[in-house]
């Protein structure tokens, strides 16, 4: 016969007492997780809406008020775009959230937001998102096990942020001096006859070539600089970084590491070291013999046919590759380009090489505005070249195309065509294109100085670049929108 002591009945009791305390322990646990889980699915949601916001109005902005407004208008789109708790929620928008700054690492409480950013564009090239600041809050986790212990259903919150811009220009590191500091005038090719008047960007005439290396339109001596590829504007630069082994991989990637060379002063060191560069340069003919850049960062133009001296559309030829060098009442160094029409001591053959990668613009096609339009301006027929380029211009026999914006360089087959080699196929459209910063000049004395940019000049490389003569055809002013990298999510 079995008996059962008492106190065994009683530990009886107390083990089902335990049992329900370690389920009721057990389901606040499963509920803890599930808050958790909500929680982290929401700060995950928000940080792609931030994300993706922010990288949306980074690739707006551009230096302009205009840039500052689409950037806004990107922004709102993108979160309009994104719903949060499982897709059930749409973001209401506000401004608010969305702010400015000229570089990534500026204080919480220095962003500008967006009347303010207006205001001064120029150095806006960052945008932060703060999804604090959204209108309807977004961050709010409606929670109930979390609170039990305290004061019972409730809300957690959390949020997200996130910056983005441009870590590179596409900007060369060279500069020159501008050769004007007018962004746009009218030359009078004729007199009397304003269908002949030619718009010159900063001194300089569009489908003229120049030896960069040989101007100064402030005394005899070239003057041309190299810049600090890593010292954004307004920031000091670092004398190291002028070495070779670190401005060569920019001068073969033809960009800076910086958003922008525009909104304050940039570093620059006076005289561009052409003879230790002119091969980096030349990766653009898909040459890569002395090893100085790389295919894979630095690849070939799609077109890398050189256009010397003996061009099939220009007779007579021209004397030399650029316009021939001419000191102005000993003042300055310009070119016979730049005289004004009717100098009796021009001919036709000190024009240079003509029209390899742009063409002229008749001045009335300007219209003064941040961008040029995407189709470009209308330009000169060939058939110009007689009042453009006086006394006795060259004759423009052979070329391409006379009736649309077609050059010998974007010819895509035929004899001003070549293309890389093979493996290197197809190379990379408009590499040969140099974007050259054009200072206000003159610039402080020293062999380190800072400079002011006026504006990003267009210059095609017709042919390779020697250890002293670099020769570029002017193709007009870079539009800044053409300039910007690829925005990246700042850490």
């Amino acid at each position: 016969m079995l008996v059962f002591h008492p106190s065994r009945r009683r530990q009886r009791g107390v083990i089902a007492i335990l049992c329900g305390a370690t389920l009721l322990g057990m389901l606040a646990l499963l509920g803890l997780a599930l808050d958790l889980a909500q929680l982290y699915n929401r700060k995950a949601e928000l940080q792609i809406l931030a994300d993706a916001t922010a990288l949306a109005a980074a690739r707006e902005l551009n230096g302009t008020e205009s840039g500052i407004a689409n950037a806004v208008t990107a922004a709102a789109t993108a979160a309009s775009r994104l719903p949060y708790r499982y897709n059930l929620s749409t973001v209401s928008w506000s401004n608010d959230a969305l702010r400015f700054a000229a570089t990534p690492a500026t204080p919480d409480d220095g962003w500008a937001d967006v009347a303010a950013a207006q205001g001064a564009p120029a150095r806006m090239m960052y945008a932060k998102i703060d999804t604090r600041r959204l209108a309807s809050d977004p961050g709010l986790v409606d929670a109930v096990f979390m609170h039990l212990g305290g004061r019972g259903r409730g809300a957690s919150y959390t949020a997200a942020r996130a910056v983005a811009g441009r870590a590179a220009t596409l900007v060369t590191p060279l500069a020159i001096c501008a050769q004007s500091t007018a962004a746009a005038a009218s030359r009078a090719n004729v007199s009397g006859n304003a269908s002949f008047n030619e718009l010159v960007e900063f001194g300089f005439r569009r489908g003229v070539a120049y030896d960069l290396m040989n101007l100064n339109p402030h005394g005899l001596t070239p003057e041309n600089f190299l810049i600090d590829p890593l010292a954004s504007p307004g920031m000091s630069g670092n004398a190291a970084d002028f070495a070779t082994a670190v401005v060569g991989p920019f001068v073969c990637a033809g960009q800076l590491a910086m958003p922008t060379v525009i909104g304050g002063t940039l570093t620059v060191q006076r005289g561009f070291p052409l003879a230790a560069l002119y091969q980096h340069l030349n990766a653009r003919f898909d040459d890569y013999s002395a090893n100085a850049c790389m295919p894979e960062t630095a690849p070939p133009d799609s077109n890398i046919k050189p256009y010397p001296t003996t061009p099939a559309w220009m007779t007579p030829a021209p004397a030399a590759q650029t316009a021939a060098s001419w000191t102005s009442g000993g003042t300055r160094l310009w070119t016979r380009a730049d005289p004004l029409p009717g100098d009796a001591s021009n001919t036709a053959s000190q024009y240079g090489l003509l029209w390899a990668g742009a063409r002229a613009v008749p001045y009335s096609a300007y219209v003064a505005q941040p961008v040029e339009p995407a189709a470009g301006y209308s330009v000169f027929a060939t058939s110009a070249w007689s009042s453009l380029y006086t006394p006795g211009p060259p004759a423009a026999s052979g070329y391409p195309n006379n009736k649309s914006t077609a050059t010998p360089y974007n010819q895509a087959s035929g004899s001003n065509f070549q293309a890389p080699a093979p493996a290197r196929q197809p190379g990379v459209a408009n590499r040969r294109m140099l974007n050259v910063a054009l200072l206000a000049c003159p610039v402080p004395a020293g062999a380190t100085a800072s400079a002011t940019v006026l504006g990003v000049g267009r210059f095609f490389m017709a042919v390779p670049a020697t250890a002293s003569s670099l020769s570029a055809e002017f193709a007009g002013i870079a539009p800044p929108s053409s300039l910007s990298g690829v925005p990246e999510l700042q850490p």
